[in-house]
């Protein structure tokens, strides 16, 4: 057994003990026979008939979170035919079945054979996207050294499912049944309720705790997607002839234009849940080579104003925060990539400092989450409307607090600066990967040293990971070569307990939620000091910490300790 085989079926073989498929003395028995006569775990167990191919497929389907099709019903095109010889396909046990874009979709029914995926990408020049297709219909296809579709060979007919959609999500039983030479304008016998489906689109969006929705058209397929906790999952494929009706209805929604197709638009959805509840969705459409693509962010504040102890600060930076919040001015920023929570942090500072005794105004692009008592604005750059150009008018505002969406460039920068120095408190936003790299990115900027060493008060750096799912998470044995490498140490080994994620019904692949890791850096006098003698990021992030501040990698090594999540995820969002 390979060391990535061996990393990846005793998940799979877990996931059909907690289903009850198989019992512990069968899984063990199974691995060793599997072994003796080289056969990768999932196809000796569906060969012996211990478990079904669909008992498979679906337990496939949850471990590693890819959608499900029936191979029957897809006719392969002779394009795709040609990309990759039968005997190519036969040896990698991948076969293609339709391309769109810079993507090919692969059946693949055993997990071992996804490291063959490489291969694919090799042979054609796409990159490989697998579905979990049935064991014994793709090995029927090799065997009969044919690749023609079923009976369905005039239609593409393809059903696709995510192990989400399928437990929850009845818009997912939609069938992509239109006709290849059908136009994509053309009037459909469906019978959806358009607006019965985006509705219900959008409230199972909120049940799941959904972040973005992507309605995504291509040539021969319509695709729904949700990200949850950061991840995108397929969770509906319907008809393809509704994709005008379906954008249409989003567009009206969003008070955007349906007739203008040729750009992107930007729109917002005021959307009532009940009687009690509105959730609000900011929307864009963007022109593609099939269609307009829309995706909608779900701004709920309710999540976003969890409360400062909840967003996963230890003890010390929770205090370390509250402090410098408490000043009466200089500058907090929060850095990260795209989707690592900084709104959030910043939102839930401001909740704190929300008083009826200060005066606090935003500048944002776009505003998105509404604080009841916080002067927000909207930039507009089109109109003249900037960064820079709010902030001059916040400081004729009487301002105690102001908060920018994000420093993009020296103008901006010079201004927030100078509300710093003038009793001001500023909160903003940078795209760094860590704080130490925050003060020489605004060096680089234009920023004067010396402004920066006497206003900037705190960075934090962040990182959201996925929480592992309270109700299926195992604990994991993984070699002390292994936690010695990801950086812990080897005097803990002994009471170490490391958890990896299984999947269960209550959870997304084994993951609920999701909670923030943190470097949270205070502005020592000798950073200060450092950063108006030119010294790099480097040199700071090693004074930083020589002052005991943990970065990134140690907070997460953190939380895997506390079982709150797993070493994959320790990996994903720490790599760089």
């Amino acid at each position: 057994m390979t060391t990535s085989e061996s990393a990846i079926l005793p998940t799979l073989v877990k996931n059909l003990i907690n289903k009850g498929k198989i019992d512990l003395q069968t899984a063990q028995e199974s691995i060793k026979n599997a072994i003796d006569v080289d056969t990768p775990i999932a196809s000796y167990l569906v060969q012996r008939r211990i478990i079904s191919q669909e008992e498979l497929a679906m337990a496939c389907s949850e471990v590693f979170g890819l959608s499900i099709t029936d191979l029957d019903s897809i006719n392969i095109t002779d394009e795709v035919r040609q990309m990759l010889s039968l005997d190519q396909a036969r040896k990698l046990q991948l076969l293609p079945l339709f391309h769109y874009g810079k993507s090919i979709h692969v059946a693949v029914a055993d997990p071992h054979f996804l490291n063959n995926l490489d291969d694919i990408k090799f042979a054609t020049g796409f990159v490989a996207e697998p579905i979990i297709v049935e064991y014994n219909k793709l090995q029927t296809v090799f065997r009969n050294n044919s690749l023609e579709g079923s009976e369905t060979a005039e239609r593409i007919g393809m059903t696709v499912s995510s192990s989400t959609a399928e437990k929850d999500l009845a818009i997912s039983t939609y069938q992509i049944e239109s006709d290849i030479e059908e136009e994509e304008e053309s009037e459909d016998d469906t019978g959806i309720d358009i607006t019965k489906f985006v509705d219900e689109l959008l409230i199972h969006a909120v049940l799941k705790s959904v972040s973005d929705i992507h309605v995504e058209p291509y040539e021969k397929l319509l695709r729904v997607r949700y990200r949850i906790d950061g991840i995108l999952q397929v969770v509906a494929t319907p008809p393809k002839q509704i994709t005008r009706k379906l954008i249409a209805r989003i567009k009206v929604m969003s008070r955007l234009n349906t007739s203008e197709r040729r750009v992107p638009q930007d729109g917002r959805i005021h959307f009532k849940l009940n009687n009690d509840r509105f959730i609000d969705l900011r929307v864009n459409t963007l022109p593609t080579l099939y269609g307009e693509k829309v995706v909608m962010r779900l701004l709920d504040a309710s999540h976003a104003l969890i409360g400062m102890e909840k967003l996963g600060f230890d003890k010390v930076q929770h205090k370390v925060l509250l402090d410098a919040l408490n000043k009466p001015d200089g500058m907090i920023l929060v850095t990260g990539p795209t989707g690592s929570g900084k709104t959030v942090t910043l939102y839930s500072g401001l909740n704190i400092l929300n008083t009826s005794e200060r005066n606090i105004s935003t500048a944002e692009d776009p505003c998105e989450i509404q604080l009841l008592g916080v002067n927000q604005v909207n930039v507009n750059p089109k109109v003249g409307l900037t960064f820079a150009s709010a902030l001059k008018a916040f400081l004729r505002q009487d301002p105690d607090i102001i908060m920018v969406g994000e420093i993009r460039d020296i103008e901006t920068s010079d201004i927030a600066i100078k509300a710093a120095q003038t009793g001001h408190l500023v909160l903003s936003t940078l795209h760094t990967n860590s704080a130490p790299e925050t003060l020489t990115r605004l060096v680089n900027m234009g920023v004067k040293p010396f402004n920066i060493a006497s206003t900037v008060h705190l960075i934090i750096a962040q990182r959201l990971a996925r929480k592992l799912c309270s109700h299926c998470k195992s604990i994991t044995e993984p070699g002390h070569t292994i936690l010695q490498t990801l950086g812990f140490a080897e005097e803990e080994f002994d009471d170490l307990k490391i958890y990896e994620a299984i999947g269960c019904s209550e959870c997304s692949d084994g993951y609920k939620g999701r909670v923030g890791i943190y470097q949270v850096m205070p502005i020592s006098p000798l950073m200060g000091r450092m950063v108006m003698d030119g010294k790099n990021a480097l040199d700071i992030a090693q004074q930083a910490k020589a002052e005991g501040i943990a970065d990134l990698r140690e907070s997460a090594l953190q939380k895997v300790r506390e079982g709150v999540t797993s070493l994959n995820e320790l990996e994903r969002i720490t790599k760089d």
